[in-house]
């Protein structure tokens, strides 16, 4: 530990592959790192590591001052060997995009990238994601990688479960209320499209969005039957290329970053 606090940033949607003409969930997740100019991973692998979610990821990224770069899980082999542990463990931010819960922790117990992935976060490494990217940090959530909305299990960092695109696609709330009021599921967050949930180790400490009209609801199983308690979230609003969230301070160095890009360096 290098006295960080483990941190992840969970996404019901949005973001650089749902909302790319608003970046202010990327812009937040930017500022959670410690860095002015933090070095930020990609994780493509739900999507099959789609080359259309990579030319999005640095679109985004390429113009912020930031070090984007992208690990494919599916084409390991091209660029030589890599040090999957120390690439993780470099960065400050891992973002895990959407796709195919159950393909993805597949694929990542395979080479072993679930433990380092929990390295990583007791480190202090920022872990961010939406949809399956988001779910898969939690003790479960719903997916629909098979077709129909149906429980999975996830990496059991958080505690809780997480059900997504509660908004964008209302055939998950049944199924995943179904699943906390039976305990398939333990309690959890139902998050629409463009609601962030941040948690500081295990503890949930801000809800964000991205838009206006958004909502995360809490659902649990008490003994008088289901309990929904809605969270309004705090709107992000008005972000230009860095964010300022009273954690964050436009540098020379960053100046100086943006230059450096504009002329190709």
């Amino acid at each position: 530990m290098d006295g960080r606090t483990p941190t992840i940033f969970a996404m019901g949607g949005g973001g650089f592959t749902m909302e790319p003409e608003n970046p202010a969930l990327d812009e937040f997740i930017l500022s959670l790192a410690q860095r002015q100019i933090p070095k930020i991973l990609l994780l493509p692998t739900a999507s099959g590591d789609a080359g259309s979610q990579e030319a999005q990821f640095r679109a985004t990224f390429g113009d912020r001052p930031c070090e984007p770069s992208v690990l494919s899980l599916f084409r390991l082999g091209e660029g030589g060997p890599i040090d999957l542990r120390q690439t993780i463990l470099d960065q400050d931010i891992v973002y895990v995009g959407g796709g195919s819960m159950r393909n993805l922790l597949a694929i990542w117990r395979v080479h072993g990238m679930d433990d380092i992935l929990r390295e990583a976060w007791a480190s202090g490494v920022v872990l961010a994601g939406l949809s399956a990217g988001a779910m898969c940090w939690f003790a479960g959530g719903v997916t629909t990688s098979s077709g129909a909305p149906e429980v999975a299990k996830g990496l059991g960092l958080l505690p809780g479960s997480l059900s997504v695109h509660a908004d964008g696609d209302p055939e998950r709330l049944p199924i995943f209320e179904r699943a906390v009021a039976e305990r398939v599921l333990p309690a959890g967050w139902a998050a629409d499209d463009g609601v962030g949930l941040l948690f500081k180790g295990r503890d949930l400490v801000r809800v964000v969005s991205s838009r206006p009209g958004r909502r995360a609801v809490w659902v649990e199983q008490t003994p008088s039957g289901l309990r929904r308690d809605v969270r309004e979230p705090e709107l992000l609003a008005g972000l230009g290329s860095v964010t300022d969230l009273g954690s964050r301070i436009v540098s020379a160095d960053v100046l100086e970053f943006r230059r450096a890009r504009r002329r190709g360096a």
